[in-house]
């Protein structure tokens, strides 16, 4: 039943009120009928059914304004009458008339929707006529009341922005479906859900907590959430107040921005110009030392055959000059490589079967080290659009830095891989060595950054030069005295 009967304005008396009886005692009409029939309840107009089905067949014909309801109606009771005029979707008033007061039944029919409760002994035509006004203006007022939450309601779960509410310890009360789609929990797990799970950092919560807790409200902190995937999200979240009718914070509402993608865009523009940079100070250096060092080498080799080569003495100084200017090459191979973009050859192929090709070129150096590598594939179908040897070049170099970050003989090496539900393959390569500073985790790819002697910075930046190329992403996670976590992501 879709049709709700129209609210009147019952304050024009002229208005006629249909009102159906629902009362199986044909004495009980008359006296009824009677007390309507009543001067100031002129404009009441009485219907009378008597039993339960054919009061159920009215209802549903929706042509009455309010129901009086008999409690006992043979084998049921008005209770009941009620509860299936609702469920029918009658939201037409209904009062229950009883022959003696009973607070247990009172309770039971105002809990089921009741709008009223009447003892037919106690009843006259005023209390008849005020009680069927009365219950008609408190439908109305109801009626615009959920008008209102409904339109509401509707803005709160078509909202684009995640809109919750919580109370004062940030527990999810309530949620919009956007929320659901950021975080991955449904509304009902979100209510069980203990808040702190969803932040990487305590602190972050804590604060939060003190700001709107001391303020009111705070807006757009930005935090790191965890979705149920374990996927970590850079967001901005507002929060604020909303009071009770003495001016206490009574619930909270908030709305969080997922800026995720904006961040790794600026970075991924702070990156290129880094590259740039990198790519003009690269090229400066090739051009200016790359021709000396061209005419070192061809006077090293003249040089030599000016010398006396069966010297051992001279052979080893000449040796030793001859390999650093192959090293000094090299290096400024390494620079113009690192910066320049990577003309990728992409095709679909099996990612793990890449992963297992790189991890063999790092299985010697393990093994010496005396250290233990775990690993766990994806069973499912993990294939992507990669350039195989450069995907190979960007894990072997986060690879290699785990190893030497571990104490020998001690280190644990974790590869995993995996796909994600937003179609992106991503290998995880956990150390537990030293682990890596805040302030220099921030750095870590920055060109000529570097925490090891003698290295030139490049590896990380020439990693990351490759991910980016290939439209995927890289994550960072680490502990001082725990060791550090590498993802690296690339679409499907």
């Amino acid at each position: 039943m879709n049709a709700v009967a129209p609210i009147l304005d019952v304050a024009e008396k002229k208005v006629i009120i249909r009102v159906l009886l629902v009362e199986d005692d044909e004495d009980d009409y008359m006296l009824t009928r009677a007390l309507v029939s009543a001067k100031e309840n002129a404009n009441i107009k009485l219907d009378w059914v008597d039993s339960y089905d054919r009061a159920l067949v009215m209802i549903e014909a929706n042509e009455h304004d309010v129901y009086l309801v008999d409690y006992r109606l043979g084998h049921h009771t008005g209770i009941n009458l009620i509860q299936e005029a609702f469920q029918l979707g009658c939201r037409a008033p209904m009062i229950l008339l009883t022959g003696q007061d009973d607070l247990t039944v009172d309770q039971s029919a105002l809990e089921l929707g009741a709008a009223d409760y009447l003892v037919k002994g106690r009843i006259d035509a005023q209390l008849l006529g005020r009680s069927i006004r009365y219950a008609l203006r408190q439908a109305s007022v109801l009626a615009e009341v959920a008008q209102k939450e409904n339109k509401y309601r509707s803005l709160f779960e078509r909202s684009i922005d995640a809109i919750f509410v919580a109370n004062n310890e940030m527990h999810f009360q309530d949620a919009n479906p956007s929320v659901e789609r950021l975080l991955g929990y449904n509304r009902d797990e979100l209510r069980q859900l203990n808040p702190a799970r969803l932040f990487a950092d305590l602190n972050c919560l804590r604060e939060l907590r003190f700001n709107v807790r001391e303020h009111g409200q705070i807006k757009d902190f930005e935090s790191v959430l965890i979705t149920k995937n374990g996927r970590k999200r850079i967001c901005l979240i507002s929060v604020w107040a909303v009071d009770d009718v003495i001016g206490r914070p009574e619930w909270y509402q908030g709305i969080v921005r997922d800026v995720t993608d904006q961040k790794r865009a600026q970075q991924d523009l702070i990156l290129a110009e880094k590259l740039t940079m990198t790519g003009k100070i690269a090229r400066s250096i090739a051009h200016e030392v790359r021709n000396p060092l061209t005419n070192l080498s061809l006077a090293l080799e003249q040089l030599k055959d000016e010398l006396d080569t069966d010297s051992e003495y001279i052979t080893m100084f000449t040796d030793i000059i001859g390999r650093n200017v192959d090293r000094i090459g090299q290096l400024i191979t390494e620079m113009l490589n690192s910066s320049k973009p990577r003309e990728l050859d992409r095709k679909r192929q099996d990612f793990n079967a890449i992963v297992k090709a790189t991890l063999q070129l790092v299985a010697d150096r393990i093994k010496l080290k005396r250290m233990r590598m775990e690993t766990s594939f994806d069973p499912g179908d993990c294939r992507a659009l990669l350039d195989s040897d450069q995907v190979k070049t960007a894990l072997l170099n986060i690879l290699v830095n785990a190893v030497e970050a571990m104490e020998e003989g001690k280190g644990v090496l974790t590869v995993k891989t995996g796909c994600t539900e937003d179609k992106r393959v991503y290998v995880e390569v956990a150390d537990n060595g030293g682990g890596i500073s805040d302030a220099d985790r921030q750095r870590l790819f920055d060109p000529f950054f570097t925490g090891k002697s003698g290295g030139m910075g490049l590896g990380l930046t020439a990693t990351q030069n490759i991910i980016n190329s290939h439209k995927g992403s890289i994550e960072v996670d680490s502990l001082l005295g725990q060791g550090t976590t590498f993802r690296l992501y690339f679409p499907m």
